[in-house]
């Protein structure tokens, strides 16, 4: 064999052993990811190694990548990781086929025709309102969001609708640990107290308080179970919402949401 044939023969192996090691790693990382299910969110380290095989230094790191890009997120209590909301990014088709976003999508339209302003889908993200699906509006002066906007302000009208079906308890302790920013001019009771009142008329508003040149309307939307699983939202500039116009975008977003929960199999019974 010549010294060509010898050389040709090594990048061979070389870029062959490369694709394998590459195939290696990604084959790695979706081990990771497929720990990760409906009846186990909360996964350690230790638990992942033991079940795919890898050493912990190997899935820490593999963990640390995913966790940079969002992909994972760690729970500050019990420091093990879940799945992030970074996932959103790269499965954008995936989210078409949503059973609540699906069947969100034409309703939605019809609220911006119906309201003439922005209409958007969120859900709730353990301690943030997330942006899922919008509809902005056909006006040249318009209030929107880009997909996986994330809320975390307690007067944003989405957080308050989330936060209403939530015990005080795990409302107090994300007000306490600041991942719920409250004005500091607002006590958490009287903030309570508000969740309380949006939740018995079933739905809550943001007119002009997280930002002077916004108002925002949200209510509930519920599965079949009965559980808050996303929320209905209009969002428009201040200045052209009177109090008036406040009211009416409250019963046009009130009618949306249970128009959608109805199609989800919500039956209330109340």
């Amino acid at each position: 064999m010549t010294t060509i044939e010898n050389e040709s023969s090594a990048k061979a192996r070389t870029e062959s052993a490369g694709e394998g090691r590459g195939a290696s790693v990604i084959v790695n990382v979706i081990d990771v990811l497929r720990c990760f299910t409906v009846d186990r969110s909360l996964v350690g380290v230790t638990e992942i190694a033991a079940e795919v095989g890898l050493h912990k230094s190997s899935v820490s790191r593999i963990l640390a990548t995913l966790e940079q890009e969002r992909i994972v997120e760690r729970d500050e209590q019990s420091r093990k990781y879940k799945l992030g909301l970074g996932l959103i990014a790269i499965t954008g088709p995936l989210l078409a086929n949503l059973d609540v976003r699906q069947v969100a999508y034409p309703l939605l339209k019809d609220l911006r025709d119906s309201t003439d302003e922005s209409a958007a889908l969120t859900i709730w993200d353990g301690g943030e309102s997330v942006t899922v699906e919008q509809i902005p509006s056909t006006r040249l002066v318009k209030h929107t969001s880009v997909m996986g906007s994330r809320y975390r302000t307690a007067l944003s009208a989405t957080v308050q609708v989330f936060l209403s079906a939530q015990p005080h308890e795990l409302v107090r302790e994300l007000l306490d640990s600041g991942k719920i920013e409250l004005p500091q001019v607002m006590a958490p009771e009287d903030y309570l107290t508000r969740l309380e009142v949006a939740q018995r008329r079933g739905y809550a508003f943001n007119y002009g308080e997280t930002s002077r040149d916004e108002v925002g309307v949200a209510a509930p939307v519920y599965d079949h179970r009965g559980e808050v699983i996303a929320s209905v939202m209009v969002a428009a500039p201040y200045y052209r919402i009177s109090s008036e116009d406040l009211e009416r975008l409250c019963t046009e977003v009130v009618r949306t949401a249970r128009r959608i929960s109805a199609r989800l199999g919500y039956q209330n019974n109340s």
